[in-house]
């Protein structure tokens, strides 16, 4: 290797560092305010329902702002979005972090969320556009360590900040790290212009104008349906009005989309999903959410409930599930840019049944490094379909279609995660006890991974991957009427 491609290979890892490190913020600080729910409840002298609605308004603004990130991000260039994104998050800690009453902080931590709405999907454009099909496994399965560590983290951080000092300090910390990656981020991230996003537009093509329409059914028709996924917890179930009423709504603005991306140039086009490799990684890396989740939900109850732990304790007793997807996801995705997604995907979502297995028959007896022990491998199982998963998708889009697909594959992921949560609760709600509430939702993962190993034969070969990216037009050539093909 010359030198000229060692500075390459040493630009490319400092800008994916500089990305990781911005991408890290929103998931620390989601999960770490979710963990201060009980404080926030005592400090300002209101109900746990009413401080929930300062983590559901940062969630709800995340899955609105995604669909603009991907127009957005080629008419003003990556960089630039990237740092306006950074600009807004930072706004909205501060003044989190000064809030004066409860409506004050939903107000800020919803700022946050337009913020982190903008930076959640342009760490995946950035990541593929800056490594290149080539080498998308190994920088996705770099990404999928700080989606496998940020949920483990934020509890662990959240309860360490609270056990000595303010709930403001939480907030406040998001400040300072991200004015380091405010910093690094000018620095390191090469600039690219409107024109130059995607890489491959001819010259002269101007980004297609804001599909206002497209924006404003499949925004809220997303967050219409994660709000009422999100609103189980505190209604016990499907079957309430303030459940059924957002996911009815969000069900009918995502059909009325579906009918306006006939048109031709929506602002994601729906022909995506006639790939088969991209919905089967798609739907892989949702239904992985969603088990992935509802473990990370129902382990801590399990800890707390079951062993009496506390909230720092039970997060401890999670690491071994994030410290497994944080292992294995680099070292599979490297492994998968050369032999491919498919044999590595099945060995994991196979370790990943057999560990979500294991976790079925735990009991309150159980000692406590058994579990450990299932929920570490679990994450390497999950890792190794994860990270192959995510490099084959990347490998089969062309560069124009990296940012819709990017969106497509986070709003999923997203909508994997809030179905997952509301899982664990209805099931462990309706359930004549606890352990068996927990038991029951090991079982929804165990069935979701199932599904996962039954889609795997569907992802392309390296082969196909790359002869699919070759023969579908570049960016600013006019997309078939029927999409990819």
């Amino acid at each position: 290797m010359s030198s000229n491609d060692d500075r390459m290979d040493g630009r490319l890892l400092a800008t994916i560092a500089v990305v990781l490190l911005g991408g890290l913020l929103g998931i620390l600080n989601s999960t770490m305010a979710a963990v201060a729910t009980g404080s926030l409840a005592t400090v300002f002298d209101t109900s746990l329902s009413t401080v929930g609605w300062a983590s559901t308004g940062f969630l709800l603004a995340v899955t609105a702002t995604i669909p603009f990130t991907t127009w957005a991000v080629d008419r003003y260039g990556g960089k630039r979005l990237w740092l306006a994104g950074l600009g807004v998050f930072l706004a909205g800690s501060l003044a989190a972090g000064l809030a004066w009453d409860i409506g004050s902080l939903i107000a800020f931590r919803v700022v946050q969320g337009f913020g982190a709405g903008l930076l959640d999907p342009l760490v995946l454009i950035l990541l593929a556009r800056a490594a290149g099909a080539p080498r998308a496994g190994r920088v996705m399965g770099l990404m999928g360590v700080v989606l496998s560590l940020g949920p483990v983290l934020g509890p662990i951080a959240g309860g360490a900040i609270l056990g000595s000092l303010s709930w403001r300090a939480m907030f406040l910390l998001s400040v300072a790290v991200g004015v380091v990656a405010l910093v690094l981020a000018v620095r390191v991230i090469p600039a690219d212009s409107p024109a130059d996003s995607p890489a491959d537009s001819p010259a002269g093509e101007r980004p297609a104008r804001l599909d206002v329409i497209g924006l404003a059914l499949l925004g809220p028709g997303f967050a219409a349906v994660v709000l009422g996924l999100s609103q189980t917890a505190e209604q016990g179930g499907f079957g309430a009005w303030q459940v059924l009423l957002p996911l009815v709504a969000g069900i009918v603005l995502l059909i009325a989309y579906a009918g306006h991306a006939r048109r031709e140039r929506p602002l994601i086009d729906l022909g995506l999903f006639r790939s088969r490799g991209f919905t089967a990684s798609v739907t892989i890396m949702g239904l992985g959410g969603m088990g992935l989740y509802a473990a990370l939900f129902a382990l801590p109850l399990y800890y707390q409930q079951e062993h009496g732990h506390d909230v720092l304790a039970a997060g401890l007793l999670m690491a071994p599930l994030g410290l497994g997807g944080s292992i294995a996801m680099p070292l599979a995705g490297r492994l998968s840019d050369r032999l491919g997604a498919r044999g590595l995907a099945t060995g994991g979502a196979l370790v990943a049944l057999l560990s979500v297995y294991a976790l079925t028959r735990i009991g309150p007896d159980t000692p406590e490094v058994w579990p450990a022990l299932a929920a570490l491998t679990f994450g390497l199982g999950s890792g190794c379909f994860s990270a192959p998963t995510m490099g084959s998708l990347y490998r089969t889009l062309p560069g124009p279609m990296v940012a819709q697909g990017s969106s497509v594959l986070y709003m999923l992921n997203q909508l994997g995660a809030a179905l997952g949560v509301a899982l664990v609760t209805l099931v462990v709600q309706t359930a004549a006890d606890t352990m068996s509430g927990l038991r029951g939702v090991f079982w929804i993962s165990f069935a979701a991974v199932v599904v996962v190993l039954a889609l795997i034969p569907l992802l392309p070969g390296r082969a196909a991957a790359a002869a699919q990216a070759e023969a579908v037009p570049s960016a600013g050539t006019k997309p078939h009427k029927n999409g990819i093909r």
